[in-house]
């Protein structure tokens, strides 16, 4: 399991008003103290977990078709959404363009079925669902963190900057994280000679000691979205924990978003949208029988998480936030090539 680091209790200035709506109001925040992993979870130890229990996660499992009796048998089998880099420059605005439904693609399976991680233990686990990642820290007697806790730890309690480290993306010519190099989604030249995920701590520690807080992998949080944030009416109150796990089913399919903006600088009109994460937000949907929340229209959408930190897929002229205040949603039941998580355990 990855060693843990104190976060000492104390207050911060929360959020963001210089790039994307969502990140807003700007608010002060107090977290207890609490331990934080240094680095996400990798395939090594998510392999732990499953080795010892027998878990099956959400991308490993089918539908069932009597549940699921419109559906077509292609859309019955598992797997999960894959990121397929495009042939050339393409507009922004639709995230299907490089994203893929991959049957069989699961944590074990990254790239899908003839994929394998035994040559990538060290890499975060990928196509973790919000269900699995719950899963996972009860097993390792922990539990995931809130978005004040991650934001907080990010910030390493210096009080707000653009990025974990300070002001500057590169300071000194030094490539802090590892986000998209090139031109998204057709040309990533690498950054330190990774083009997808890189093994955690492949790049500096942040002021608090943490490796990999922004990019590679966006991270889970129990923190339900909101377009906005929701300030506390006595912003001295600890965070709390809310949150009992649900287990979910899924179905390809989902909501569908119009990505974030076509332009080089980041979008500020609008809420943030299901592009926020270079990607979709819902790439499966539960059944209504497991208990979901109520969309727009009638239709019958799984609730939604906040991640943090960006990831390897993220750009300047798509996706900036690989930044600590930076937040997007996420359906419970997606697994992503781009989503993994970290663990967090009371002090």
């Amino acid at each position: 399991m990855p060693q843990m680091t104190l976060i000492p209790a104390g207050s911060f200035t929360m959020g963001s008003t210089e790039f994307y709506p969502e990140e807003g109001p700007v608010h002060v925040r107090r977290v207890e103290s609490f331990l934080l992993d240094q680095h996400p979870v990798t395939n090594a130890e998510f392999a732990a977990f499953v080795d010892d229990t027998g878990y099956v996660t959400v991308a490993e499992r089918p539908l069932d078709p009597e549940l699921f009796p419109e559906l077509p048998p292609e859309d019955l089998r598992a797997g999960a959404l894959l990121f397929v880099p495009t042939h050339g420059p393409v507009a922004l605005d639709d995230w299907q363009q490089w994203w893929s439904w991959v049957p069989g693609a699961c944590w074990n399976h990254p790239a899908g079925p003839r994929s394998h991680i035994r040559d990538r233990p060290t890499h975060p686990v990928i196509h973790v669902s919000f269900e699995d990642a719950s899963a996972y820290a009860a097993w390792a007697g922990k539990r995931l963190p809130t978005e004040a806790e991650w934001e907080y730890a990010a910030t390493g309690g210096h009080g707000p900057s653009t990025y974990a480290w300070g002001t500057e993306l590169h300071p000194g010519g030094l490539l802090m994280a590892n986000n998209w190099q090139g031109r998204f989604p057709y040309l990533n030249t690498g950054a330190n000679g990774w083009a997808g995920t890189s093994p955690v701590g492949a790049f500096p520690a942040d002021r608090s000691g943490l490796f990999d807080m922004i990019g590679n992998v966006w991270e889970w949080t129990t923190t339900p979205y909101t377009e906005r944030h929701e300030v506390p009416t006595d912003v001295t109150a600890p965070v709390t924990m809310p949150i009992t796990v649900v287990n979910l089913l899924a179905v390809p399919g989902g909501e569908r978003g119009t990505g974030v903006s076509t332009s080089q600088e980041p979008s500020t009109a609008g809420s943030c949208g299901d592009g926020c994460q270079c990607g979709p937000s819902s790439g499966r949907s539960a059944p209504p029988s497991l208990g979901t929340n109520e969309a727009q229209g009638g239709v019958s959408v799984p609730p939604r998480r906040v991640l943090k930190g960006g990831s390897h897929l993220c750009a300047p002229e798509y996706c900036l936030r690989y930044r600590p205040a930076a937040r997007s949603p996420q359906s419970d039941d997606t697994a992503t090539s781009h989503i993994g998580f970290r663990c967090a355990r009371d002090a």
